[in-house]
Parts: structure tokens; sequence; C-alpha cells
């Protein structure tokens, strides 16, 4: 899922479509056609960014019509990563080898190719960087976008893939042992390992209202508290796989049966 200023999309990979969720009708409003959307979305430039692993290329389609803009031939490193917006760039890992594609929004092209840990998928844009994790390796990536050159890899949880930015950290689900790994974005360091006890392939971390939230499958929901770095309140049952914050709301996807939940974060 993608939040944006007025709604909140959503890919439905077994139908080929990307639904625009209207944020005030909580309705579907708009449907775009992508051969296998996969490895997340993104929002910027006037544009959603939608990796698509069945045609091996990045869809871009115009935010207020679902009209397809551009389809740019650089495929998606796997269908469980990520895509991400910033430093005027559009990110996205595209090879499993290790290469971070930069993608220019004014031509639609290839700008760069980054040289990353091997087994990286899923980036983030945050405090004037890119941090990307190497499931592979246990390693999260910080890239300068002034340089296009690799600042540094740590070390953290085993497995990482998904991860979130807020309280001036990265945070990562760690699909080895279902901890989350909290890294200081101005020192690159590891500050905490919190036993959110949530393994397994599949989920997704987001930030928003205060708190971190977690999901993966039969655990639908973990709220992490950053003052504490410990687990605040945690949900058990069905549904989970990708979690978004926006619009005063939690939105949930339960892949189990192909809907949306739209929660209040402030209900206990």
């Amino acid at each position: 899922m993608v939040v944006t200023d007025d709604a909140v999309w959503v890919t439905s990979s077994n139908v080929n479509h990307v639904v625009r969720l209207d944020a005030k009708t909580n309705r579907p409003t708009t449907i775009v056609n992508v051969r296998k959307p996969c490895s997340g979305l993104a929002a910027g430039f006037g544009s959603i960014w939608i990796p698509s692993c069945g045609a091996h290329s990045l869809v871009r389609v115009d935010l207020h019509t679902g009209k397809v803009q551009a389809e740019i031939l650089v495929s998606p490193a796997d269908s469980e990563g990520g895509i991400t917006i910033g430093a005027g760039s559009v990110w996205m890992a595209s090879d499993k080898k290790g290469v971070l594609a930069r993608i220019d929004p004014q031509t639609n092209k290839v700008a760069a190719e980054i040289t990353i840990p091997s087994g990286s998928f899923a980036p983030a844009f945050a405090d004037d960087a890119v941090w990307i994790t190497s499931t592979e390796q246990n390693l999260l990536t910080h890239i300068d976008p002034q340089t296009n050159q690799v600042v540094t890899s740590i070390p953290i949880g085993p497995q990482p893939r998904f991860l979130t930015a807020g309280a001036g950290s990265i945070w990562t689900l760690n699909q080895g042992d279902g901890t989350i790994s909290r890294v200081d974005t101005k020192t690159n360091k590891l500050v905490a390992t919190i036993q959110a006890g949530i393994p397994g392939t599949g989920g997704e971390i987001a930030f928003g209202e205060g708190s971190v939230w977690a999901t993966v499958f039969q655990i639908p929901i973990s709220r992490i508290d950053p003052a504490t770095n410990a687990v605040a309140q945690q949900w058990t049952g069905i549904g989970g796989d990708s979690i978004r914050v926006g619009h005063g709301s939690i939105w949930l996807t339960d892949i189990a049966h192909g809907k949306v939940w739209r929660l209040d974060p402030k209900l206990p």
C-alpha cells in the first residue's frame, strides 16, 4: 500500500489490479490494470509508481486519472521488496545480485545503478539518505544520494526485509527471528533489538501516530513504543500482510479474504 493526500492505493497481484481507495468514503474509485504488481508502491511527482513482476518493469500511473504515463524497463529484484522516493528520484532494487536503480522522473529512465550488498530488496528514504536491507547478508545499507555511493552497511537482525523510518531511526522487520532492529540515522548505529516474536516471510512495518506498527500472518498488528523500544500492544488472529498509517488511521490488508481494514489507532 501507499498513502497519498486523499487516498490509499493497494495492490492485488492475483487479479492484476492496483486499486485507489478514497480516504473520505472508504470506497474504491480507480482500478489500474498491471500485470502482477509486486514489490510495493510509491507516490511522488504526480504519479503512483508500480513495480510489475509480470511485465518485469516499473509502471508509472497518473495520480489523479489512473492512466499509465510510462513503462520503464527496469525489473524489481524480488516480488517481496519495495520502492521509495527521495532526492528527486525513484529508487528500486533491480537485481538480487546487488543493484539499486535510480530512476529520473523527468526522463523516465534509469539515471544510475548503484552496487549494494546482494539480496537487498526493500529501500526507504529518510534523513536525506537511501536505506536498504539485505535479507541475504543481514545488513542495513546507507546510500548517499548526492554521490550515489554506499556510506556504510550496518549489521542488524537475521533476514531483514521490510523497513520504515521515524523518530530519528530506521526500523527493520527481521524475518529470521521476528525481532525489530532500530538504527539511528545520524550515527548509523544499531541502538535496539526488539523482541517482537513475529518471524516468517511476508509482513510489513510502518511508522505513524507516534508508534511503529508491524504485521505478519496470524499476528496482524504489533505496536512498538519508540520511547521504550518494546512491544506495547499485540493482536493475534486472522489477517495481516501489509500495513500503513495515514488519514488518522491504521490501514491493514487481510490477504486471506482480499480485504483492507481501516482501524482507529487510539482504540485499545
